[in-house]
C-alpha cells in the first residue's frame, strides 16, 4: 500500500486544504514533501475569505498587503493585526487558527444620538485607539448608540457575538443605571439586554426582558465590562447566527429612561467577532 507521505505533493496539498490553519502547519512538521505541500497557495488560498471582490478591496486599503507574494504569508499579515479599512471607519482581522473574519466598527461609522453636536460629543485621537477618531461624550441625557453590518462582510454559517468596546474615564450618570443593548436582524423580533457599565457591579450573566417584564430595580448581578488586551473595555451585546443568507445585523446601545445627565465616556466602536468553541 502506498505510504501517504509518498503521495504527489499537489494531491498532498489538496488534501490539506479541506483541513484547518492548525492543522496545516502541524502536518507541515512531518516531512519536507508535507512542509512544501502546507506551504502552498492552494492549501491558503482555501483559508482566505472567499469572496475575491472584498478580498482585493481589504488589499486595496493596505499597500503593504500587496506585495506579499504567497497565500500563506498574506493569511498570516491578515490575522496579525486589525486592517484598518473604508477610511478608518472599519477594521477587519482573520483568526489564526481559524481563519473566521473580526471585524469591527469605528465611532465614526455608527449612528450616535446628537454625535453631530460639539455641546454634546466630540470626537478626539487617543493614542491606544486602533481608529484615527473616537467619540468622548461631554454630556447628554439621551443616550442612543446604533451601528448596522452586512453579514456578507463575515464568515458564513458562523456564531458572532458582538461587544461594545469603550472607556470611562472620571464618567458620571451611569452609577447604579441600566443600560439596554440589543443584537439580531434588521426587521425582526430582538431580545433586550440589561447591563450595567458601572465596572463596580459583580459580574454574573446579565438579564434579559421582553419589554413587557418591567425593568428591574436591583441592579446587583447585572453583565460588567470587562478589560481587553488593548486596554479598551468591552462588554458582550448579544449574538447571532450568520447563515449563508445575505442580512443587515442592527445593535443598539441606549439609556433613556433615567433622566440624568452622563458624560466622560469614550466610544472606540462596536467589534464583531466569532464566538469561540467552548
Amino acid at each position: 500500500m502506498t505510504q501517504f507521505q509518498e503521495l504527489p505533493e499537489e494531491c498532498l496539498s489538496t488534501i490539506l486544504s479541506r483541513t484547518t490553519p492548525v492543522d496545516a502547519g502541524r502536518l507541515s512538521l512531518v516531512s519536507n514533501t508535507f512542509h512544501s505541500a502546507a506551504d502552498s497557495d492552494v492549501v491558503w488560498n482555501q483559508f482566505l475569505p472567499s469572496n475575491s471582490h472584498f478580498m482585493d478591496s481589504i488589499i486595496s486599503n493596505s499597500p503593504s498587503l500587496s506585495n506579499i507574494d504567497s497565500k500563506k504569508a498574506l493569511y498570516l499579515a491578515l490575522s496579525d493585526r486589525p486592517i484598518i479599512i473604508d477610511n478608518g471607519l472599519k477594521s477587519f482581522q482573520l483568526d489564526r487558527k481559524s481563519g473566521k473574519i473580526f471585524y469591527m466598527l469605528a465611532a465614526r461609522s455608527l449612528s450616535i444620538s446628537w454625535g453631530d453636536d460639539e455641546r454634546y460629543w466630540n470626537w478626539i485621537t487617543m493614542p491606544n485607539s486602533r481608529f484615527p477618531e473616537v467619540a468622548k461624550l461631554c454630556y447628554v441625557w439621551w443616550f442612543e448608540i446604533r451601528g448596522i453590518i452586512n453579514t456578507l462582510a463575515l464568515s458564513p454559517n458562523t456564531q458572532y457575538a458582538a461587544y461594545l468596546v469603550f472607556k470611562m474615564i472620571d464618567a458620571y450618570g451611569f452609577e447604579n443605571k441600566t443600560v439596554d443593548l440589543t443584537v439580531g436582524v434588521k426587521g425582526g423580533h430582538n431580545n433586550t439586554k440589561i447591563v450595567c457599565f458601572d465596572p463596580h457591579i459583580e459580574p454574573v450573566i446579565g438579564r434579559w426582558y421582553s419589554g413587557r417584564r418591567p425593568r428591574p430595580h436591583n441592579i446587583v448581578g447585572l453583565q460588567r465590562p470587562s478589560v481587553r488586551s488593548d486596554g479598551w473595555w468591552e462588554i458582550k451585546m448579544g449574538e447571532f447566527f450568520n447563515s449563508n443568507l445575505e442580512d443587515e445585523i442592527e445593535m443598539s446601545v441606549m439609556e433613556i429612561k433615567s433622566n440624568g445627565c452622563k458624560g466622560n465616556f469614550f466610544l472606540e466602536g462596536i467589534e464583531v467577532r466569532p464566538k469561540e468553541d467552548n
